[in-house]
């Protein structure tokens, strides 16, 4: 391939430098903090889809890596917005939504933040004010009829600030045999996104497992508690700020209580 030939570096894409310590080496681990930005600068977010970098061997650093090659670089990217059209039955998907949205009242543009088509599958990133909403156009209408949510799982992008915790949703329609994702987001500052439990109750458990997890509040759960972890432990271990370490775990008691003293969750 000709010089003129090579394709040219995307405007979002992280420029990760090699970092260097006080005696003057070069350090081929991890980008450091600084490095997490564009060369203006920038910090990295949701607008340009870029979340950080991996260094080394499957990102490891300090004594993880034993490979003895350092010199590994991979920017880490989320596809953006697709173009339309979006293929298949992706296109009436969305715009049955975007008519549902408008009749209850909400713009579509605002409630629907990006569409992503990606590996032929279909994720609609909407605005955590709009997911009540959007779950119950999706599960109601009959053009759309995502009758089963298979659960929420949980994400943790620290670099996308402003938008650290995600919510991702996974639907169904056994009605017409699709499947597709929504997407919402919180900051750090204010982990809170709208339970959809009455409109899934299926999820009941799943949001007090991501609420475990990662921290994610989901207002107007009938009874958000710890799913796997003691009431009163401290922190959300799937989060990237989470310590590692060996912590032992003492649960109370070793037995069952009796059914009529056991706690309710519904």
């Amino acid at each position: 391939m000709s010089e003129t030939q090579k394709p040219q570096q995307a405007p979002h894409e992280v420029a990760v430098t090699e970092a260097t310590n006080a005696t003057g080496a070069t350090n081929q681990g991890v980008a450091t903090q600084a490095t997490y930005a564009h060369p203006d600068g920038t910090p990295l977010g949701i607008r340009d889809n870029a979340f950080g970098a991996h260094g080394r061997a499957f990102g490891s650093h300090g004594t993880g890596d034993t490979t003895g090659y350092g010199g590994l670089r991979k920017t880490v990217e989320m596809p953006g917005q697709s173009p339309r059209p979006y293929g298949g039955w992706f296109d009436e998907c969305v715009d049955y939504l975007m008519e549902d949205l408008q009749q209850a009242g909400l713009d579509p543009q605002t409630a629907i933040e990006r569409v992503v088509v990606d590996h032929g599958e279909l994720t609609i990133y909407v605005s955590r004010g709009a997911i009540r909403a959007v779950a119950q156009a999706l599960r109601d209408d009959q053009d759309l009829r995502f009758e089963l949510c298979l659960g929420v799982s949980g994400v943790h992008y620290p670099h996308d600030t402003g938008r650290e915790l995600h919510a991702v949703y996974h639907l169904m329609s056994v009605t017409h045999n699709r499947n597709l994702r929504v997407e919402t987001t919180c900051p750090d500052a204010d982990p809170k996104i709208p339970s959809v439990v009455d409109i899934y109750p299926g999820n009941n458990w799943h949001e007090r497992e991501t609420f475990d997890m990662f921290g994610i509040i989901f207002t107007g759960h009938p009874a958000l508690t710890r799913s796997l972890l003691p009431d009163d432990w401290v922190g959300h271990p799937q989060r990237k700020d989470y310590p590692l370490g060996g912590i032992p775990v003492q649960f109370k008691g070793g037995t069952t209580p009796p059914a009529d003293t056991r706690r309710s969750y519904n």
